[in-house]
């Protein structure tokens, strides 16, 4: 065994990141921006993490996230390094947020302008449900302002301080509907059930079922209410703008690098094991699953931390279809939702653990919405919910889903020239093998049950010096979350900036062997 020679000092502190995703990234900025020197470890060969691409004959297709919200979560990360987001991406503000479509030819779009979204549905479904509309967006907006500061920015809520925030607000609690489920509570506030089926759609974008997810869960809706951003180029832009700043600021960032496990020492991380090679620090930031942790995957010695991740059940992933094409048909947004005509039967089959038979299917178009008229030749990617797995092993359905999802496109008028293959499709065996320990969930643990945000691990660990971030610890899942839970590692480890150089180095050396 190789000891790399310690490099930090009682005035600069080392830290190790593993995983170089959105978390990994902004974690990396906070400490090295707050003093720290910093290696960055990732095992893939690129950064991002889930903001990935595929190749394509148009560019690089973005296959993971597409758009960007709550802005001001990314405002604020490069203003702790004194730098501006858009002096590094340029963002576009999307006047439509989305636009959905059903069998039959219904079609609603809804707006950033929420007075612009009520006379949408009134045209679409009656003043009526306008008038539902505009009651579920001020519940909603009360909801998402009422638990930002102690749930989201909180670094570790707990119930016995949920509760009291709750009770001097009695209001509250009618919005939170604490007893029903999103599909009950949306049941009630809209008459028509396309309205029900497309809010409760949200729940997917923490991995979740509407019919087993909490009625909270609609404040989610609030986070595309309050502005959706196209990133020119595609999401991938924001990871490698945050991956030349960080080395600029001086990240040591090495790619390919597999850790095979996080050295611990009386309790405490010490550095990580890369091979033969071993490197010392003061911190370790693990940025992924934390299920990696409590499997063991990491080290034995690891299993106590978030051990929960082991035993809950896991999001749902997804198949993830990335392609070039003209397409024809109906005008399309940049977001685009294909509506399954029977929603209920979708989530009965994801919770059955099958592909569903009837997906609804999201279809970003990446090229539009970027302030000119898209290419001849556009990028796309569909995304279609489906179960989490334990395996590896390819699927042998893949053709036969690619034609169905495709035949699906085309009975709701939109058809691809040319055609796109089957090649290009990312399944959940495939976002197993990527990310490990995480059986293909792109969402951490699920969301189901009323306390399920309760349950996520927080940046502190029982292992001292062993912080957490990532989509799978709190907040939770999706780039904004991701992005605040980097926030929350790195002002915790940054508070409690003693260094620990000299105890660090001397239980490197005491239990560990050189070779």
């Amino acid at each position: 065994m190789v000891v790399a020679p310690p490099s930090f000092s009682a005035a600069r502190p080392e830290a190790i990141v593993i995983g170089a995703g959105i978390a990994g990234l902004a974690t990396a900025l906070r400490l090295v921006t707050g003093g720290f020197a910093v290696t960055l470890l990732e095992r893939h060969a690129h950064t991002g993490g889930k903001i990935r691409t595929v190749a394509s004959s148009a560019g690089p297709v973005d296959a993971g996230p597409t758009v960007l919200t709550l802005r001001h979560v990314f405002d604020e990360l490069f203003a702790c390094a004194r730098e501006r987001l858009e002096d590094h991406v340029t963002l576009i503000q999307q006047d439509i947020l989305a636009r959905h479509f059903w069998s039959g030819g219904s079609q609603l779009d809804l707006y950033a302008d929420p007075e612009k979204s009520a006379d949408a549905i009134a045209a679409f479904a009656g003043a009526k449900s306008a008038d539902q509309f505009r009651r579920f967006n001020n519940r909603t907006t009360r909801l998402f302002q009422a638990f930002d500061a102690p749930m989201m920015q909180a670094p570790a809520p707990k119930m016995a301080q949920l509760v009291p925030h709750v009770l001097r607000q009695p209001d509250l609690i009618p919005a939170m509907a604490p007893l029903s489920t999103l599909r009950q509570a949306l049941r009630r506030q809209f008459s028509d059930p396309r309205l029900a089926q497309l809010f409760g759609r949200y729940a997917t974008y923490v991995g979740g079922a509407p019919h087993l997810s909490p009625a909270i869960l609609s404040l989610i809706w609030q986070a595309e209410a309050a502005g959706v951003w196209v990133v020119q180029g595609g999401m991938h832009r924001l990871t490698e703008a945050l991956t030349k700043l960080v080395q600029s600021r001086g990240v040591h960032l090495k790619r390919d690098a597999h850790v095979d496990q996080i050295v611990v020492k009386e309790r405490r991380a010490v550095g990580v094991e890369l091979g033969d090679e071993l490197l010392s620090a003061d911190t370790v930031v693990y940025a992924g699953d934390p299920r990696a942790l409590a499997t063991g995957s990491m080290g034995e010695d690891l299993k106590i931390v978030a051990p929960q991740t082991a035993k809950l059940p896991r999001s749902f992933s997804a198949r993830v279809h990335s392609f070039a094409a003209t397409p024809q048909g109906p005008p399309l947004a940049h977001h685009n939702v294909f509506f399954a005509d029977d929603p209920q039967a979708e989530f009965d089959d994801l919770m059955a653990g099958r592909i569903p038979r009837d997906p609804t299917l999201y279809l970003c178009a990446e090229d539009r919405g970027q302030d000119h008229p898209p290419p001849t030749l556009e990028r796309f990617e569909i995304i279609s919910n489906a179960p989490a797995t334990s395996t590896f092993t390819p699927p042998v359905d893949l053709d036969r889903w690619h034609h169905q999802i495709m035949q699906r496109m085309a009975d709701m008028g939109v058809t691809m020239s040319p055609t796109p293959t089957a090649a290009t499709i990312t399944t959940p065996q495939r976002f197993a093998e990527m990310f490990p320990e995480t059986m293909g969930a792109l969402y951490g643990q699920s969301p189901h049950g009323l306390t399920a945000s309760l349950k996520r691990p927080t940046a502190q660990t029982p292992i001292k010096g062993l912080w957490l971030a990532g989509g799978g610890t709190h907040p939770g899942a999706g780039v904004p979350m991701a992005t605040l839970s980097a926030k929350h590692a790195a002002e915790a480890i940054l508070s409690g900036q003693t260094s620990t150089s000299t105890s660090a180095q001397t239980a490197m050396r005491g239990g560990m062997s050189t070779a």
